[in-house]
């Protein structure tokens, strides 16, 4: 709150724009693919991608941004409770997603479906949340890939801890935790900065600044640039192209090792855009300008690494027309699962509350039970 009314009485930056009011240089952008699809180099992030590799990103980008659009039209249609669409940051989440190597471990917020993507979660699993029926559904141990975390920022000290522990088991993995602009000003996130610092964490802080959380844009959080936050605390911090996937994997990819090799924690700010609501229950048309949307549309993740295929002749027409058939397949096999969930039974909430039998629960589901009863025909769903 105190950073706000602060903030408020300075004079705003456009979001988007390099924000200098501190007297500091202007951001560096790590980008390796143009929004007009041409690839160029970074000294400093080399990557060299097969044409497997190019296409296999560009079937990923396309799939998660269906399956997004699916569960939008599901919440709509009364089927979801709520959903937070990631359209537009679909190329930071995949391109980080595919930096981790199998026993890397993720720990996301709520809209990491492009990440969960990459570590193998069904999509139904995501959906089975939102819909309210299970708690997430996956084994997070089995996946690597943490449960959705609703609370804003506190998996960054989930993410820290978990690292810490790495350290001490002596294990050649690293640690992402993800989480937004808004998030970055929360105690949490500052404390998990300090920890891993301190205890020289194996753990990548990717911070997606999509510029608005909810309807507060990121040049009333901060004064310099969220990613020159990470000097203050002692570790690396790098902005990269969040809409260039490319870009992404290849900054990532040395966060995760440079934090794997005893360096420590590193902070990646993927500067990006939210091109939809904060989630379903949310109406950006009364915050933002219509003007600024458009101007991210050329930015778009997927237009630009189809432009690139096209360019250099790595993707023909069969090849896009396949992907669009499994996006089809992809979107009908969501819209049937989801509406085919059974319903919970009711008494699972009491399950699994303690390890092990304990009075007092025992105690409430006999009495739920009981009440249930009552009505006619013995059940209250």
């Amino acid at each position: 709150m105190t950073v706000k009314s602060t903030a408020r009485a300075r004079k705003k930056a456009a979001p988007g724009v390099p924000d200098n009011r501190a007297g500091v240089a202007a951001p560096e952008l790590v980008q390796l693919l143009t929004p007009e699809g041409d690839r160029v180099e970074h000294p400093d992030f080399p990557l060299t991608t097969t044409p497997e590799e190019l296409r296999s990103l560009y079937r990923d980008l396309v799939l998660v941004r269906r399956f997004d659009a699916e569960a939008t039209s599901l919440q709509r249609q009364g089927e979801l409770g709520l959903w937070a669409s990631l359209l537009g940051q679909e190329a930071a989440q995949v391109g980080s997603g595919r930096a981790m190597r199998p026993g890397d471990y993720a720990f996301p917020t709520y809209r990491e479906h492009g990440v969960a993507w990459c570590r193998d979660v069904d999509p139904l699993n995501l959906l089975g949340m939102f819909r309210g029926v299970n708690h997430g559904g996956w084994d997070p141990n089995e996946k690597n890939f943490h449960l959705y975390t609703i609370v804003i920022g506190s998996q960054t000290l989930h993410a820290t801890g978990y690292a810490m522990g790495i350290t001490k088991d002596g294990a050649d993995d690293a640690v992402i935790a993800y989480f937004g602009d808004g998030a970055s000003s929360q105690g949490d996130v500052n404390e998990a900065f300090t920890f891993a610092s301190v205890y020289n964490a194996p753990v990548v802080f990717f911070c997606q600044n999509n510029q608005w959380a909810i309807s507060e844009p990121t040049t009333n959080q901060t004064r310099i640039p969220l990613y020159r936050r990470a000097s203050g605390f002692g570790f690396p911090g790098v902005r990269v192209d969040g809409n260039d996937v490319l870009a992404c994997l290849a900054v990532t990819r040395w966060a995760m090792d440079h934090a794997r090799s005893g360096n420590g924690p590193v902070l990646i700010e993927a500067f990006t855009y939210r091109m939809g609501a904060h989630t379903t229950s949310d109406d950006p048309t009364r915050y933002r300008l219509a003007e600024e949307t458009e101007a991210w549309k050329a930015k778009d993740p997927i237009l630009r690494l189809k432009a690139h295929l096209d360019k250099e002749g790595l993707a023909d027409e069969a090849f896009f027309a396949e992907v669009e058939a499994e996006s089809e397949k992809l979107g009908l096999r969501v819209r049937e699962g989801v509406r085919s969930m059974p319903d919970p039974d009711p008494t699972l909430i009491f399950d699994h509350v303690y390890s092990e039998p304990h009075t007092l629960v025992d105690e409430e589901r006999a009495e739920y039970l009981e009440y249930a009863a009552s009505f006619e025909g013995g059940e209250h769903n």
